[in-house]
């Protein structure tokens, strides 16, 4: 498979045709190979325009909601990231090439090992893996400049908006499970006020344990 040729099909058709017009976060993407990320079994899907299933209920996001996520998010050169529920390490690649440093949260210590020598093999060196809840961030490393959710969330904990620096920002898909289509949401904070707003429609599979609780029945 000519996996460079579909990388760029993908940047062109899937993603800067559809409101990516931020040309750091496509280089970004164009330069990161997905195909990288995937088992050399799933490889071959790395390019389609959707959430690729990687077995256990994770997932590789969907190119176009994480361009859309990292735009939102006005990565800058010097910024430190969060980057919680990152399953293939991919996310934080592409945030990699966008920062200074990036910490990739994520729950599930088999995954943490695959991307973190995914990541190695590409020569990566700004990701740090750690292990820990991804409703509760991580606090040792905080505060950052922007925190992404690279999956869905029912809401967004105040534990981790309280992570940001003063004028950082936090993106995630926010879908409540009640209203229809999820919202990729800002948060801004500035100083001890944090501004919250949906900006677009989006949607992914939730993070583990981040999904709506669900509701009694009677």
């Amino acid at each position: 498979m000519d996996y460079a040729g579909a990388r760029f099909n993908m940047v062109e058709n899937q993603i800067r045709t559809n409101k990516v017009h931020d040309l750091l976060v496509a280089g970004a993407i164009s330069s990161t190979p997905r195909e990288a990320f995937l088992p050399k079994s799933m490889r071959g899907f790395a390019y389609v325009d959707e959430d690729v299933s990687i077995g256990g209920g994770r997932y590789l996001i969907e190119p176009l909601v994480l361009a859309r996520l990292l735009q939102a998010a006005a990565v800058q050169p010097t910024d430190v990231v969060l980057a919680i529920g990152d399953a293939t390490g991919w996310a934080s690649a592409v945030l990699a090439k966008l920062s200074s440093t990036v910490v990739a949260l994520e729950g599930d210590a088999d995954l943490t090992a695959r991307a973190t020598q995914a990541l190695s093999d590409q020569g990566i060196d700004n990701v740090a893996y750690v292990n820990g809840d991804p409703a509760a961030g991580y606090s040792a490393q905080a505060p950052y400049d922007v925190i992404v959710y690279v999956g869905a969330v029912a809401d967004i904990p105040a534990a981790l908006c309280r992570q940001l620096s003063d004028g950082g920002r936090l993106v995630a898909v926010v879908d409540s499970g009640t209203r229809g289509a999820g919202k990729v949401v800002q948060v801004v904070r500035v100083g001890d006020t944090f501004g919250r707003r949906a900006l677009f429609d989006g949607s992914t599979p939730y993070l583990p344990g981040m999904a709506p609780k669900p509701g009694f029945v009677f």
